[in-house]
């Protein structure tokens, strides 16, 4: 409440409402009628400057506002003495317009608490081992910085060396700290717990998750949705309509002789409750709602029009590693070929993935630093999304990625790898196969229970779309439960598969990680990324990042997105049949003005109170959630006695 009342319309609104209360409280106790409309005016000024200034703003800009309908409509009730009346529909009408104020500034106000958990400075640490404090605007990719017990991470990166606890919940809402080890990723804005650790920084401090998505969430609440969008087209006409038919309730009576109070009351009223107010405010309430509770579940989406595209899916294609798999895969054997030693392999393969932002990169990388081996410096990176990297190191052409890479030469190795499951990563120098990496990486926990949940919801089998050889990912597909998968795939073969959809009239969600899935995404529908292993690109193309439970994030928000769809259309069918039934009343038979006002505003007022409605119900289910997973306390007397 105290913050709601820093904001200027809050305060006018009220300020006009006690205006208003003193008014009648004079007025019931006999005071002369000059305190009276004294009063009332001050009522009309408090709550009614502002949308009158901004209703003759858009008249000068040749747009008919609906602000300034009620303002002319109140002023003209106070002209033939119904100061009650007038003053009750700018009190309403203000107050709607402070509703609609505070619901904008919990939006600003979320967008601020991203911007804020990065923290101010970072510890960078130099090749000879020296420490210095800079910026942590002015963090790029590469540099290693050191993050101590309490302090925030600055960047996105990668740890290095070193074990802590990471507290990730002002990012992506999980309340329990992640254990955080070598190669693991880290966001910045999250928490360090009581180890120390250094982080190779992997995004400029601008390409950061914490800084794409507080840019997401303000385009969010700047972005229309093509609903909301259609409805103040069709205003413009309306509000139009509305003053015309205005003008002939007044004209023609009155060439007719019907009395000029009567008739004016009469064309008032029409004006008041034939005005799209409610209509106006029927969509965007529930989707901005649904908007702050996926960033409070841990999905950021890029706009409310995100939100629209979500409730229309019935097909899902997904990424196979760092998507359906925990993204944090473990090398399991390292095979060199000719003369070469495991160790050199290894070492030449860390080496010119040192640039690389894939998972499968990071961990041969990681293991390769585990191991103690010394990696020499790279030069040259080139990422080939979908196939691998390339580098030159030691003045060798090293190439690290798919067997694809090998082209028709057959690398020993690679077959009984794919056999078992297992990802197999070959390694060329100079052209030359020099030996095969395999490495393993489990599903998610949960996967199965949350796939089986997005299949019931959308109504299809999810569709696996994966680089990877198809054993591997027919072996985790078994796994998981899953029936369609295509494998093999470089980027533009995923694009196709999901236009293929497209072009058979199928709604597609997109859900993948990295820099090879930002074509997938930015084709599908609606495109949702992991934020574990998003780039710079990846961000961009997606429309939403998912920060916390990917795999189990999906399924609810569709459903989060039907529910808001199915209370934005109850908005509009409940605002428009009020509109039918009150402008049906006044032309029929005889509308009280006092019934109007408070049938069309209090109409307005509902419509954002059951948008807003969305937020307690999900915070709701989300505690109920929490308590469901809660452990239950032992009690000590109960153990002793059954013991």
């Amino acid at each position: 409440m105290r913050s709601a009342l820093t904001l200027p319309e809050v305060r006018w609104a009220g300020a006009s409402l006690l205006a208003f209360l003193a008014a009648l409280g004079v007025d019931l106790l006999g005071a002369p009628s000059a305190v009276v409309v004294g009063l009332y005016l001050a009522c009309y000024v408090l709550g009614g400057w502002e949308p009158a200034l901004e209703g003759l703003r858009a008249l000068g800009e040749k747009r008919l506002d609906v602000d300034l309908l009620m303002i002319v409509a109140a002023v003209a009730a106070a002209a033939i003495g119904q100061w009650f009346d007038g003053g009750l529909l700018i009190v309403i009408f203000a107050t709607s317009g402070a509703l609609e104020s505070v619901m904008t500034a919990r939006t600003r106000a979320s967008i601020d608490a991203l911007l804020d958990l990065a923290p101010e400075t970072a510890t960078v640490v130099a090749d000879d081992g020296t420490e210095r404090t800079v910026p942590a605007a002015q963090l790029a990719a590469g540099q290693v910085v050191v993050v101590r017990p309490g302090e925030r991470v600055p960047g996105d990166g990668a740890v290095l060396d070193g074990v802590s606890e990471v507290d990730t919940s002002a990012l992506t809402g999980e309340p329990v700290p992640a254990r955080t080890g070598p190669g693991d990723a880290v966001l910045a804005g999250t928490v360090n717990g009581t180890g120390v650790l250094r982080v190779r920084v992997s995004r400029d401090a601008a390409d950061t998750v914490v800084a794409g998505v507080a840019a997401q969430v303000e385009r969010a609440a700047e972005t229309k949705a093509g609903r909301q969008l259609f409805i103040e087209r069709v205003e413009q006409r309306y509000s139009v309509l509305v003053v015309a038919g205005t003008v002939l309730l007044l004209a023609v009576p009155l060439l007719l002789g019907a009395p000029f109070t009567e008739t004016l009351l009469r064309a008032i009223v029409f004006m008041i409750v034939a005005s799209p107010c409610a209509i106006v405010l029927a969509t965007m309430p529930p989707l901005l709602a649904a908007v702050a509770v996926s960033g409070r579940r841990g999905t950021l989406v890029k706009d409310v029009t995100v939100l629209e595209a979500l409730a229309e899916v019935d097909t899902v294609v997904l990424d196979k590693t760092g998507t359906l798999t925990s993204g944090r895969p473990q090398v399991v054997s390292v095979t060199p070929l000719g003369s070469r030693r495991a160790d050199e392999l290894l070492a030449l393969a860390g080496a010119a993935e040192a640039g690389s932002e894939h998972v499968l990169g990071r961990a041969v990388r990681a293991h390769a630093l585990e191991r103690g081996l010394h990696l020499p410096d790279a030069e040259g990176f080139t990422a080939v999304p979908g196939e691998g990297v390339r580098a030159v190191v030691g003045g060798r052409t090293v190439a690290v990625g798919r067997p694809e890479l090998a082209g028709d030469v057959e690398v020993p190795g690679v077959a009984a790898l794919q056999e078992a499951g297992r990802t197999a990563v070959v390694v060329l120098v100079d052209g030359e196969p020099a030996g095969v990496v395999g490495l393993s990486d489990e599903p998610r926990p949960g996967a199965a229970a949350a796939l089986a949940a997005l299949r019931r919801e959308v109504g299809g089998d999810p569709q696996v779309l994966t680089g990877d050889a198809e054993r591997p990912a027919r072996v985790l597909a078994d796994r998981l439960g899953l029936t369609r998968v295509r494998a093999g795939l470089l980027p533009d073969g995923k694009v196709e598969v999901v236009r293929a959809e497209q072009a058979r009239g199928r709604r597609v969600l997109a859900a993948g990680d990295g820099i090879n899935d930002a074509p997938l995404l930015a084709s599908a529908d609606v495109g949702l990324v992991v934020s574990e292993g998003a780039g710079a690109l990846s961000l961009e193309a997606a429309d939403g990042v998912l920060t916390r439970d990917p795999l189990g994030s999906l399924a609810p928000l569709v459903v989060l997105a039907r529910r808001a769809r199915r209370i934005a259309r109850a908005n509009l069918a409940f605002a428009a049949t009020v509109i039918v039934v009150l402008v049906g009343w006044d032309l029929i038979g005889t509308l009280p003005l006092v019934v109007g006002v408070a049938g069309h505003e209090l109409s307005t007022v509902l419509v954002c109170l059951n948008g807003l409605r969305l937020l307690v119900v999900a915070r709701r289910e989300d505690r109920r959630a929490r308590a469901a997973v809660a452990p239950v306390p032992v009690d000590p007397e109960r153990e002793r006695v059954g013991a």
